[in-house]
């Protein structure tokens, strides 16, 4: 089992009541690379293993490196959330909670893929934990949040109660999927959460980073990949694609898997 923690504004570590055994999150694992990094691809607020598809396939028979896909608590066939209420210290939680995992996996060579909110907790992972991390890609991470951000997601909210968006995710999420999106839809909405920044993990960050938007992203500006590029301490390299939005590897699949696989290529010459 692992410990949570929520930390305050002194990063004093207040540990909680609640536990995860680790065994209970789900992944889909490939390990035929031996000596060879692991691409650990980390998804989206209402992402899992499944809506990867088959692009983490795809790009590690492109690199000749494994890779591992994971559900997070609370999505796809992981185990439930293990808290009641999301603060605004939850993608940290999930990036120590990462780290506990890269050692349960027995992981040591790791290239960060995360999109959204994935990428938002390969930033803080980088950031915390420079000296397991390889690399890392994000698509439409977000460092802070932005008008642009709540308007989506607020649109997002109007989808989930009047289309079939419930019954879409209730595929891969089941009976967790409404304690899911409210999880996401409800906490970023708060006025708490408006002052979420997780910029000071930036200037941590030692390995390279390949940062990708869409220029349509419609959860965020491109300001959020200027500050990304401006303040991490390894080299970081901006791809911002036009005509795409928030999920490129999605929109754009042959241009991602192109990029992607020269930049991972690039890190392990």
């Amino acid at each position: 089992m692992v410990n949570l923690f929520q930390y305050n504004t002194n990063d004093t570590k207040l540990q909680t009541e609640t536990k995860i055994k680790l065994e209970e999150i789900a992944i889909v694992r490939t390990d035929g690379f031996p000596d060879r990094p692991t691409i650990i691809f980390l998804h989206d607020s209402l992402g899992c293993i499944k809506l990867w598809r088959d692009f983490p396939e795809k790009l590690g028979e492109l690199t000749k490196c494994n890779i591992l896909v994971y559900d997070r608590q609370g999505y796809g066939e992981s185990c439930p959330f293990s808290y009641s209420k999301r603060n605004n210290y939850y993608m940290e939680q999930e990036a120590d909670l990462l780290n506990e995992l890269l050692d349960f996996w027995q992981i040591d060579k790791a290239i960060l893929f995360g999109h959204s909110d994935g990428g938002s907790i390969a930033l803080i992972t980088a950031g915390k934990y420079p000296d397991k991390i390889q690399g890392i890609i994000t698509e439409g991470a977000h460092i802070f949040v932005e008008d642009v951000t709540i308007k989506g997601i607020e649109e997002a909210i109007k989808l989930y109660k009047t289309t079939d968006l419930k019954i879409k995710l209730e595929k891969y999420h089941r009976n967790k999927t409404n304690e899911m999106f409210w999880a996401w839809a409800s906490t970023w909405t708060t006025n708490e959460f408006r002052n979420w920044n997780i910029e000071g993990f930036l200037p941590k960050i030692e390995c390279r980073s390949l940062i990708i938007q869409g220029e349509e992203d419609e959860y965020g500006t491109l300001k959020q990949v200027e500050n990304i590029i401006t303040h991490t301490n390894g080299q970081s390299t901006q791809l911002v694609i036009p005509n795409v939005k928030h999920t490129p590897h999605k929109e754009a699949p042959e241009m991602i898997l192109q990029k992607t696989s020269e930049f991972i290529k690039e890190i392990n010459e």
